[in-house]
């Protein structure tokens, strides 16, 4: 199971998990958006060489996944688990990902750039996590020559990711701020400093169960410690806000608030039919109840785990077999009952 799911990080009442991603090209290759099939598959010689291959200790801790030739269930289940984008899982005949043993690292190769370097951390951690991501940056390097401007800086697809081509994120948990009226201001107030806002799978998808990810904008004219600063400042005021509207919520709307967390808990452990939507919902009811202390003796790692093993793909790996909608939504109720009454 991936490390963001089973571990616990700092801040964990709010912050579920923090990510670095780091965006390079191959120096002599197109881009992969112009890439013939052969030629990425050279690109991911290269670039899984440059970790298998290589002389640093990682080799022994990754393995490589030829998009191609796993199924479009694994493909998905890939994307659930945030270990590669949607954008690859659809494009995944020319792509291909290496992940480390505990998944916490994940190199997409032939996404929209050649190399997507990505450190996914529970909790709080983007320091920790952008730490990780350099030192596998340098391991790669030592084997690869980068398509780098000495003024532009790394050259990448898209334009946006042009200079450190560093993208810091995390994803965020706020259902307090959503039930008292205040996230579209928070929202709002992020974008405009620069800051994306995007869904749990990022660009282009939905924000599900009052999960966000903010991210840096621009990687152009910063360092990434200037970056990562600048996120992590933002976030921790994001997180204040927060907190005071889940203690405002408990003063003012205590029995409300904890009626709403029960109801959500009692659905949950005796439903027999779960939509996705409605089961990210009430998950994220009972994770509220469990922060602030109104449910007892349930792990939010427990939590975290649901949240992606109820999705589409996920439960269909489970059943080892596809399962239409309604069939799927029997199992998730079914999977949850189980996990909540452990």
């Amino acid at each position: 199971m991936t490390k963001w799911m089973q571990e616990s990080g700092p801040d964990n009442d709010i912050i579920i998990s923090s990510r670095i991603r780091l965006a390079r090209n191959v120096e002599d290759f197109p881009f992969p958006v112009a890439l013939t099939k052969g030629k990425s598959k050279e690109v991911a010689k290269v670039v899984s060489d440059a970790i298998l291959q290589g002389k640093s200790t990682l080799r022994n801790d990754f393995e490589l996944i030829t998009l191609e030739e796993v199924s479009q269930l694994e493909r998905q289940v890939l994307v659930e688990k945030h270990l590669i984008s949607p954008t690859l899982a659809t494009n995944y005949e020319k792509g291909a990902a290496l992940l480390n043993k505990d998944e916490s690292v994940s190199i997409m190769i032939n996404e929209e750039d050649h190399i997507r370097i990505q450190c996914l951390l529970p909790g709080f951690q983007l320091d920790e996590a952008w730490d990780i991501a350099n030192k596998i940056d340098d391991v790669i390097e030592e084997e690869v020559k980068y398509a780098f401007d000495e003024n532009l800086g790394y050259l990448t697809s898209c334009p946006t990711n042009v200079g450190t081509g560093i993208r810091a994120s995390v994803m965020i948990h706020l259902p307090a701020l959503t039930m008292t009226g205040y996230i579209n201001r928070i929202l709002q107030a992020a974008s405009q400093i620069g800051l994306a806002v995007r869904g749990i799978y990022g660009e282009g998808t939905e924000f599900a169960g009052n999960l966000f990810q903010i991210s840096n904008q621009l990687t152009l004219g910063r360092n990434e410690k200037d970056i990562i600063g600048n996120l992590k400042d933002v976030t921790r005021q994001i997180i204040q806000k927060e907190r005071d509207a889940r203690s405002t919520l408990l003063s003012n709307n205590g029995i409300q608030l904890k009626d709403r967390v029960y109801r959500a808990f009692g659905i949950l452990c005796n439903a027999r039919i779960l939509s996705s939507q409605e089961c990210m919902k009430l998950l994220s009811d009972v994770r509220l109840g469990i922060d602030v202390g109104l449910l007892e003796d349930i792990n939010i790692d427990n939590v975290n785990e649901i949240m992606v093993m109820t999705q589409p793909a996920y439960l269909q790996k489970i059943a080892g077999k596809a399962l239409s909608s309604n069939e799927r939504d029997i199992r998730r109720a079914s999977l949850v009952r189980e996990k909540l009454g452990k």
